[in-house]
């Protein structure tokens, strides 16, 4: 297993069944790297498509504001 956050689904399946704190730590460390690289594609993608910061919110179930100020500065780095 890599220690760099990037270990694939069975060492993510055996690191957070592990009775080894450090071992488990690992496995919620990839967890929460995969689940931001999602959650910045499919923002990504529903801005693209014309959602708003308000219904993109809404799904994620946080505020607006906190949505707006994670995602925003990527959109306008984007070129056009």
């Amino acid at each position: 297993m890599q220690d760099d956050g990037d270990i694939d689904q069975n060492d993510i399946t055996t690191a957070a069944a592990s009775t080894d704190p450090s071992q488990g730590l690992v496995a919620v460390r990839a967890l929460r790297t995969l689940a931001d690289r999602l959650e910045e594609v499919q923002v990504a993608s529903a801005r693209e498509q014309g959602w708003s910061w308000q219904a993109i919110a809404e799904v994620l179930q946080i505020s607006r504001q906190a949505v707006h100020q994670k995602h925003s500065a990527r959109e306008k780095a984007r070129p056009e």
